[in-house]
C-alpha cells in the first residue's frame, strides 16, 4: 500500500466522519495508540465515527484499502489488547474509536438492554437505577469509563459473584469471511430491516417496537455461573478468559469482529446491603470462610474482595488521589478527570525539564498534605492483620453472614466488624484504588522501577494454598508485590513492581511456569492482549471469527500477518 493510497484512504475517512474526527497527527493519536499499562504502536489514522452507519462506512473503506482495523471502546484494558503493539505489522493500521457512539436502549420492561459500542458501565448503571435494576458489572473500573462492549468482548468478570463473566449470545457485528467479503450479521433478536445501513440506522435510532423483539433469541448472561462458582472441590478455575464455554460470536471476540451492539440481561437491585471487614494472619482461615459460604449459604455474597497488606500500603499512598476524587466528585466526573490528566501529561511532555507523568507525581505529592482518608477501624486492621477480606452481603444474606462470622471467629485468630456507611465506602474505594496504584508507583519512581509485571490469575476452585510464595530467584527482582482480587471466584490480580534493570519478560515467563504447575489459568478476565500467549482453543476461536487476520491481529502473541501467515 503506497503513500498515495494512504492519503486516499485518509481522504475517504475524512469524507465519512469529517476532518475533526480523523486524527493523523501522532501527538493527537497517542492516547489511542498507547495502552494505559502496556503496548504502543503506529497508526495511519484514528477515526471517531458519530453514527453506526458512519462506523460501517469506515469499516468498508478500510477493508477495500486492505488495512488492519483495531476497534477500540474505552482503552481501559490492562493488557494492551485494544492498541497496536510495535510496528512489525504487514499492513497499515486504522484505529476505530467508538467513544462517540454512546447509546443505551432499555427493553423488556427493564429486564434487558441494548448497548451501542460507546456505552459505559457507569452510564448503564445510572440508567438502570430508574428501573431498580443493575448491570452485569459495577466493578470500580466503571469509574474511569470502562465500556459495556469491552466487557463482553473480553469476557470480563468483575466483582459481582452471582453474575459471572460478561456474556451474551445476542449482538450485531461485522465479520470478514475467508474471501475478504464483509458481512453485517444481526443476531440481536430484533427485527431491524434487511440491508446493513437500514439495520444500523434503525438500531441507532431505536426504530423498532415490542413486536420486533424476539424473547427467545439467546442468553443475555451466563445462567450457570451461580452454581458453577459453588463447586468448591472442582480441580479447575471458576472463570478465565480462554474458557471455550463462554465464547460465542461477540462474547470473547477481543476485537476479532467489529461489534455494533449487544443485548444483555439486567438484574434486580438488592434492597439492603452490608459490608463486613475481615482480617486474618492465617490464609487457611479465609479459605475456610470462602468454602463454607459457597457450599452452605442459601444466599451468595454480592462480592468478596481480597487485599494483602502490601497492596493496602501501596494503595494508601499511590491510590489516595483516586480515592479522594471519587469520594468528593463522584464516579460521573472520573472520565473527564482522566481526560484532563492525559491532556496535562501530553502538554507538559513537550516542555523541557518537566518530568514524565507529571500529573501522577503532583497528585501523590499534594496528597501527602491532605488528611488521613481511611477510617481508624480499617487502619487498625491493617496493623493487626496481613490478609484483608471485604465481604458484601445483601438482604437475607446479611444475617446469615453475621451469625456465621460471629461463631467462626470464636475459635480463630482473625476477626471481623460490620462496617458503618463511611467504613463500607472507604473499604470499597480503597480496594478499587489498589488496581491503579502500581502504575502510579511506577510513574512516580521511574528512576528505580523497570516496569510492572502484572498477572491476572484464576486459581483452581479447590486450591487451598491460594496465597503465592515465590522462590528467592524470582522474588529478588521485585521492590513490591501487590496481591488483590475477587476472592470467592479465586481470581487474583498480582502486580509486581520490578527493580531497575530487571528483564521483566524473562521473569514473567518463569512465573507463568509456576502458575502452570499450580493448575492456574491466565489471564482470568482482562483478555490475553499482547501480554499472554493465546492457548489453542482461544487461537482457534479467533481464527474462526477472523480468517483473514485483519481485525486486531497479533493479540495472544499470534501472527500479525494477513491470513495468519
Amino acid at each position: 500500500m503506497g503513500i498515495n493510497t494512504h492519503s486516499s484512504l485518509v481522504h475517504t475517512l475524512q469524507g465519512i466522519v469529517g476532518q475533526e474526527y480523523t486524527l493523523t497527527d501522532p501527538a493527537h493519536t497517542l492516547s489511542y495508540r498507547q495502552g494505559i499499562r502496556f503496548g504502543v504502536g503506529d497508526a495511519l489514522a484514528v477515526v471517531l465515527p458519530g453514527t453506526l452507519v458512519e462506523q460501517w462506512r469506515v469499516l468498508k473503506a478500510c477493508v477495500e484499502a486492505d488495512v488492519i482495523v483495531i476497534t477500540q471502546c474505552a482503552n481501559t484494558g490492562l493488557t494492551g489488547g485494544s492498541t497496536p503493539d510495535g510496528n512489525d505489522y504487514d499492513r497499515p493500521i486504522v484505529i476505530v474509536s467508538t467513544r462517540r457512539l454512546d447509546g443505551i436502549q432499555v427493553i423488556e420492561n427493564g429486564e434487558q438492554v441494548v448497548c451501542l459500542p460507546g456505552s459505559t458501565l457507569y452510564r448503564l448503571e445510572k440508567e438502570l437505577k430508574k428501573y431498580q435494576r443493575g448491570p452485569h458489572s459495577v466493578i470500580g473500573s466503571s469509574c474511569i469509563g470502562a465500556s459495556v462492549m469491552g466487557g463482553v468482548c473480553n469476557n470480563s468478570g468483575g466483582a459481582l459473584i452471582q453474575r459471572g463473566p460478561a456474556y451474551t449470545q445476542m449482538a450485531v457485528f461485522a465479520q470478514l469471511d475467508e474471501n475478504s467479503e464483509l458481512h453485517l450479521v444481526n443476531h440481536l433478536g430484533i427485527e431491524l430491516g434487511d440491508d446493513p445501513e437500514t439495520i444500523l440506522q434503525n438500531l441507532q435510532n431505536g426504530h423498532y417496537s415490542d413486536k420486533d423483539i424476539k424473547h427467545d433469541a439467546g442468553m443475555g448472561h451466563d445462567h450457570e455461573y451461580r452454581d458453577h462458582v459453588r463447586e468448591i472441590d472442582a480441580d479447575t478455575p471458576a472463570r478465565f478468559n480462554a474458557d471455550p464455554a463462554r465464547h460465542y460470536e461477540a462474547s470473547g471476540s477481543a476485537g476479532r469482529l467489529m461489534v455494533f451492539a449487544v443485548r444483555l440481561d439486567t438484574f434486580p437491585l438488592e434492597k439492603n446491603s452490608a459490608v463486613f471487614y475481615i482480617g486474618s494472619n492465617d490464609t487457611h482461615e479465609l479459605d475456610d470462610i470462602r468454602r463454607h459460604i459457597l457450599s452452605t449459604f442459601k444466599n451468595l455474597p454480592v462480592s468478596g474482595e481480597y487485599m494483602h497488606r502490601e497492596a493496602f500500603d501501596i494503595a494508601a499512598v499511590y491510590g489516595k488521589d483516586i480515592f479522594i476524587a471519587i469520594q468528593k466528585l463522584g464516579t460521573d466526573a472520573m472520565p473527564r478527570l482522566f481526560a484532563f490528566k492525559n491532556f496535562v501529561d501530553r502538554t507538559l511532555a513537550k516542555v523541557p525539564f518537566f518530568p514524565k507523568n507529571f500529573s501522577d507525581r503532583f497528585a501523590v505529592f499534594m496528597c501527602k498534605f491532605l488528611p488521613q482518608h481511611l477510617p481508624k477501624s480499617i487502619r487498625d486492621y491493617r496493623d493487626r492483620y496481613e490478609h484483608h477480606l471485604i465481604l458484601k452481603m445483601a438482604d437475607d444474606g446479611i444475617d446469615e453472614a453475621e451469625e456465621f462470622l460471629q461463631t467462626f471467629f470464636e475459635q480463630k485468630t482473625g476477626s471481623f466488624f460490620r462496617c458503618n456507611e463511611k467504613e463500607a465506602e472507604a473499604a470499597m474505594l480503597h480496594r478499587f484504588a489498589a488496581a491503579g496504584a502500581a502504575t502510579t508507583y511506577r510513574n512516580v519512581h521511574s528512576d528505580t522501577v523497570e516496569n510492572i509485571v502484572a498477572l491476572d490469575v484464576a486459581l483452581r476452585r479447590n486450591d487451598s494454598e491460594w496465597f503465592e510464595t515465590l522462590p528467592q530467584s524470582i522474588n529478588q527482582h521485585f521492590i513490591h508485590k501487590m496481591y488483590y482480587g475477587h476472592f470467592f471466584c479465586h481470581v487474583f490480580h498480582q502486580d509486581y513492581i520490578a527493580k531497575k534493570g530487571t528483564n521483566c519478560d524473562k521473569v514473567e515467563e518463569e512465573m507463568l511456569v509456576l502458575l502452570d504447575q499450580r493448575g492456574a489459568q491466565y489471564p482470568a478476565e482482562h483478555n490475553v492482549g499482547h501480554l499472554y500467549h493465546a492457548k489453542p482453543a482461544l487461537k482457534k476461536f479467533y481464527r474462526q471469527l477472523d480468517p483473514t487476520n485483519s481485525f486486531n491481529p497479533g493479540i495472544g502473541k499470534t501472527s500479525k500477518k494477513k491470513y495468519w501467515a
